[in-house]
């Protein structure tokens, strides 16, 4: 029954991709090779690069990707594994894949600029200050709060901490056979894979851990690691970095499939579903409805997509057609992640179980209630515990492959956070120089200094509470702004596409969707911020919500002025850079 669903789910996401996805790059945006690409424009060889769409497609997956899949699933599954595939599923076509594919030619029809810069020609340029509010807090969080993570997860999983850091020097080595002396890109990135897991085999028997204060010395080396790759070229670290770990994503995918097979051979009960199909009123869970919508946020779309897109993956786009591959399939390449994370902590988590009946007790033992599943080491545990279940059917229960799987599955997790962390400093960086050029403050528009106010601002979050927790005050803020920006988003993007003069309904209705949805939170939010006299997280949310009104204001006045010019041609603000 669990494998079935979630074959039944990749065959909606690969069928739906050539559909939706095709009608979208084809009647919506109406890609056109014969447009030259930022990346050919103003290419510079350190953010502007042309790239083979796969490598692309692998930094931009591997980028939007990080522990959001893994993370919100694990968790909204407490509602019913029913809803949360049913969110996955149809968000990732109809919300999410169109967020990030709107996101990424927008920008790359706008010279790569980000989301904030290309509000400013479409919407108006008041909408640019009130977007670089709500982009920097929600890039700074993240900085912070990713740093954060790895730092738990090398003290969680400290055999991953060697692979992780040898795949650094395998990426580069990458990056010089394909891209300075021009060999083979797929027979190079398959001996880069195999190097990685030959270092997994060897972090097992070499388990890494710092002395002391383990977290906050990660968080540091991390800090400075995000320093030195948003500062680099992006084709000597990061493109092959995130490409080594889209394979390693496949491959992953392809052995817990495997395992969920030999579970299924074995006995059919020991992948039956143990989860709930509906959950409504978990024990201590926020409302249903709309707390969702915010908790499995990346598995469905997500704000912070549309950064990775107009930040970074827009200047590396070698023609507008890959802009399909990269943007709605990497975001479809997501929801099948999610997708599967909801058959492990749903079925996986009970494979070892003697009977469907003692799985479901397993199962209610992890999600007996909200605070007992929502920790970040029970959010991921759930998924690795699962997933290491299913694997055993390949591997075998001896201790040694045991504590392979667990690396396996740790270097997968880990890896996946790094690259969202260095992604999200390199965005910042895009961002803080952009707002220097707006503001006419030329240093800021140097990529060391911006990059400096990248780093030095999220560590003095983290660090503005004990152990490198600070970016903690402010985290339950963060789902509620995700997916407040994911509207926003579809905002610009419906009011550019009503200023195109095509069909715009494709973004309107995911747009107000996820508007009221995420508003309606906020709003809730705040209501408790209030009650619960924590002034800080009150003030900024309600500075969150009135911005996001005001540029919904914003928008609608700008899409007055388009249809006051009549039903002529293109307004002048999209011909200048369509």
């Amino acid at each position: 029954m669990g494998f079935l669903v979630f074959l039944l789910a990749v065959i909606w996401f690969f069928v739906m991709y050539k559909l939706y996805g095709g009608y979208m790059a084809k009647k919506i945006f109406k890609l056109d090779n014969k447009r030259v690409t930022p990346a050919h424009e103003l290419k510079d060889g350190v953010d502007y690069v042309p790239t083979n769409k796969w490598v692309v497609w692998g930094h931009h997956y591997t980028s939007i990707a990080g522990l959001g899949p893994i993370v919100g699933p694990s968790i909204g599954v407490i509602w019913g594994w029913i809803p949360a595939l049913l969110w996955v599923t149809l968000g990732t076509i109809f919300a999410g894949a169109v967020h990030d594919f709107s996101a990424l030619v927008i920008s790359m029809r706008n010279k790569g600029k980000s989301l904030g810069e290309v509000t400013a020609k479409i919407v108006g340029p008041r909408a640019r200050y009130l977007f670089f509010i709500v982009i920097f807090l929600e890039l700074w969080i993240v900085i912070a709060i990713f740093a954060l993570i790895m730092g738990i997860l090398f003290n969680m999983y400290p055999s991953s901490v060697f692979p992780v850091w040898m795949e650094i020097p395998i990426a580069v080595l990458l990056s010089h056979m394909v891209f300075k002396r021009g060999k083979s890109l797929d027979l190079w990135s398959w001996i880069a894979l195999v190097a990685m897991y030959a270092t997994i085999f060897i972090g097992v028997f070499l388990p890494i851990k710092l002395p002391g204060n383990a977290v906050v010395m990660w968080l540091m080396i991390m800090l400075v690691y995000c320093y030195i790759a948003s500062v680099l070229p992006v084709e000597t670290l990061l493109q092959p970095r995130d490409y080594i770990n889209a394979h390693e994503l496949v491959v992953a995918i392809g052995l817990i499939a495997a395992g969920a097979v030999g579970a299924l051979i074995a006995s059919p009960q020991h992948l039956s579903i143990v989860a709930p199909s509906f959950n409504l009123h978990a024990k201590g869970a926020p409302s249903f409805w709309p707390f969702i919508f915010v908790t499995i946020s990346c598995g469905a779309i997500s704000g912070f997509h549309a950064l990775v897109a107009s930040g970074t993956s827009s200047k590396q786009v070698d023609k507008e057609s890959d802009a399909k591959l990269i943007g709605y399939g990497g975001m479809v390449s997501e929801g099948i992640l999610a997708a599967l994370v909801i058959l492990a902590v749903s079925a996986g988590i009970g494979t070892d179980a003697s009977t469907k009946t003692a799985g479901i007790a397993l199962w209610n033992q992890h999600y007996a209630s909200w605070a007992t599943a929502s920790g970040l080491g029970a959010k991921i545990g759930a998924f690795i515990n699962g997933s290491a279940k299913m694997l055993t059917y390949l591997f075998g229960a001896s201790p040694y492959m045991k504590g392979f799987v667990m690396t396996v599955m740790g270097v997968f997790i880990v890896s996946f956070a790094g690259t969202t962390l260095d992604t999200a400093t390199r965005a910042q960086r895009y961002v803080v120089q952009e707002f220097g050029k707006d503001i006419h403050a030329k240093w800021m528009t140097k990529k060391h200094p911006a990059t400096l106010i990248a780093v030095v601002s999220a560590f003095a979050l983290a660090m503005a509470a004990p152990n490198g927790k600070g970016a903690l005050i402010l985290w339950p803020l963060f789902g509620t702004v995700n997916q407040l920006l994911a509207g926003l988003a579809l905002l610009v993007a419906t009011v550019y596409l009503i200023k195109k003069k095509t069909h715009y309904l494709v973004t309107a209705i995911p747009m107000a969707f996820m508007i009221l949805m995420t508003g309606w939170a906020m709003v809730m939010n705040i209501d408790h911020f209030g009650k619960t006299h924590n002034w800080l997280l009150l003030i900024i949310g309600v500075i969150v919500f009135v911005t996001m009104l005001w540029l919904i204001v914003e928008a609608a006045l700008a899409i007055i002025k388009a249809h006051s010019k009549g039903k002529g041609s293109k307004t002048k603000e999209v011909e200048e850079f369509d």
